[in-house]
């Protein structure tokens, strides 16, 4: 993908988004990284909204992704285990993500770097906590990217955040819908 391309489709994106509420913040930017956070509450208990997060090609939107198909991705939690995606089409696949850490029902580190991120010089952290609080949980995702990206990290943060936004709404109304048992 060249670099205009990539620009292009984030800023798409970014679009796409604009008139979505944002719950969620910018922590930190700057020319070679930064930090964005997405935090939803949830009426279900922890294990459940872990339970749902893991799930991930079922709440995913399929615009972002390769394949075009959310049904494409899945998540292997363990460590070593991949965010990954099938193209069916020509018969490859992408890592997205890769697992570093887990705590079970609690917390789950990934690394690398996240769509169009993939062709810049970048690495990621994707640090998922699941909380119990009142009435439910609270699910915290910190996605830290860092390196050269043409000394466009700090434009890309906002694209990225509200990208992420965007699925993290997704995800809490594919939790809230799931069966309680």
């Amino acid at each position: 993908m060249k670099r205009e391309q990539l620009m292009k489709w984030l800023l798409a994106a970014g679009l796409c988004f604009a008139s979505v509420p944002a719950a969620a913040e910018v922590v930190n930017s700057s020319a070679s990284g930064f930090h964005v956070r997405q935090t939803v509450q949830l009426v279900v208990p922890t294990p459940l909204a872990y339970g749902a997060f893991i799930q991930i090609g079922s709440w995913w939107n399929s615009e972002h992704s390769y394949s075009g198909d959310a049904a494409n991705l899945s998540l292997s939690v363990t460590p070593g285990g991949c965010f990954c995606e099938r193209i069916p089409k020509s018969g490859g696949g992408i890592e997205h993500l890769r697992v570093t850490y887990v705590d079970p029902g609690n917390r789950l580190v990934l690394t690398g770097s996240l769509g169009p991120l993939l062709y810049e010089a970048t690495a990621g952290v994707m640090d998922v906590r699941v909380e119990r609080i009142a009435g439910g949980s609270r699910v915290t995702l910190d996605y830290k990217v860092a390196g050269f990206a043409d000394g466009n990290a700090q434009k890309l943060a906002p694209l990225v955040d509200s990208v992420l936004g965007d699925q993290m709404r997704r995800f809490r109304a594919y939790a809230a819908r799931r069966p309680k048992s």
